[in-house]
């Protein structure tokens, strides 16, 4: 059996906040004893920011203010150099999540162009004929509860083809009127996004009403900011040519990591829409956007 090096976080879900103890234990198990140069255990927190295609070589400061942003840094000698016997063993850890300074812990969160991501990395030194060890293992942060809670902010909406933005043949469009409400676009994270949408009349036939999630991510500096929205997902929320004055519910969980409470910083913001999309038979597609708050609760 070949040397085996393995990071266990206590916490099963490996979620944590600001100011909580990050606990766990080291493993290393090997049928023979080892030597070994030492095990070092680093923790990591960094904003990783990427330019979309379009914006690279639009502006040259850019390339100053996407270099990743570090939140957190925090390294241990965890075992001097020495041996460890054959078998498994055990190497207990505990790290302060204390962002230093006037630096947050923002939650965690994998996007396209922003990443905020939290890791362990644990390395094994060893002598030069066997080969260094490393384990690496994200751990999760979820910011801290907002203290005042947001009042609900229902939206009313009605489309047709005259409340249509950026259409340039009106007359072409087919008559329809389409009504429907989201319950609040300020979200708590945890609980998913619901309202209802009703098809009043339609002179084409509806293939399919969609409900899709977006994330806007805009990356930069003063001298400029490059703004990119990306599809998280989509959910079908009715198939075929729907049943007037029938009340179809919008449900939408959240999905974990993929989103984060809104965040606005000097190099960067994560915001998120809703856009409800109707596609007809000849392949009209009519969409409605709607901003969202995400919160934390």
């Amino acid at each position: 059996m070949a040397t085996v090096l393995d990071i266990k976080i206590k916490r099963a879900n490996k979620v944590y906040r600001d100011g909580e103890i990050l606990s766990g234990v080291v493993v290393v198990m090997s049928k023979d004893t080892i030597q070994h140069q030492g095990i070092t255990l680093t923790m990591e927190g960094s904003v990783n920011l990427q330019l979309s295609a379009k914006s690279v070589g639009v502006f040259e400061a850019f390339y100053n203010s996407v270099k990743p942003i570090q939140i957190i840094s925090n390294s241990m000698e965890m075992v001097k150099p020495g041996k460890l016997p054959s078998g498994k063993t055990e190497i207990p850890f505990e790290f302060p999540l204390n962002a230093k300074g006037n630096k947050v812990l923002y939650e965690t969160y994998h996007g396209v162009f922003v990443n905020i991501q939290y890791s362990l990395r644990c390395d094994m030194k060893r002598s030069l004929l066997a080969k260094d060890l490393t384990k690496s293992c994200e751990f999760i942060i979820h910011s801290l509860p907002q203290k005042a809670k947001l009042p609900p902010t229902p939206v009313d909406f009605t489309i047709t083809p005259e409340t249509l933005q950026n259409v340039k043949e009106r007359a072409s469009l087919p008559r329809f009127l389409i009504r429907g409400h989201l319950d609040s676009t300020n979200c708590m994270i945890t609980q998913p996004l619901t309202g209802e949408l009703l098809v009043e009349t339609s002179e084409v036939a509806i293939k399919s009403i969609e409900l899709q999630l977006v994330r806007v991510e805009t990356c930069g500096c003063a001298e400029g900011y490059a703004r990119d929205a990306t599809e998280i997902q989509n959910i079908q929320i009715a198939e075929g040519d729907v049943c007037r004055g029938l009340p179809i519910p919008l449900y939408m969980v959240f999905p974990r990591l993929f989103t984060c409470p809104t965040l606005e910083t000097t190099n960067f913001k994560i915001e998120f829409e809703v856009n409800v999309v109707i596609i007809f038979h000849d392949d009209h597609l009519v969409t409605e956007n709607f901003p969202l708050n995400l919160c934390r609760m």
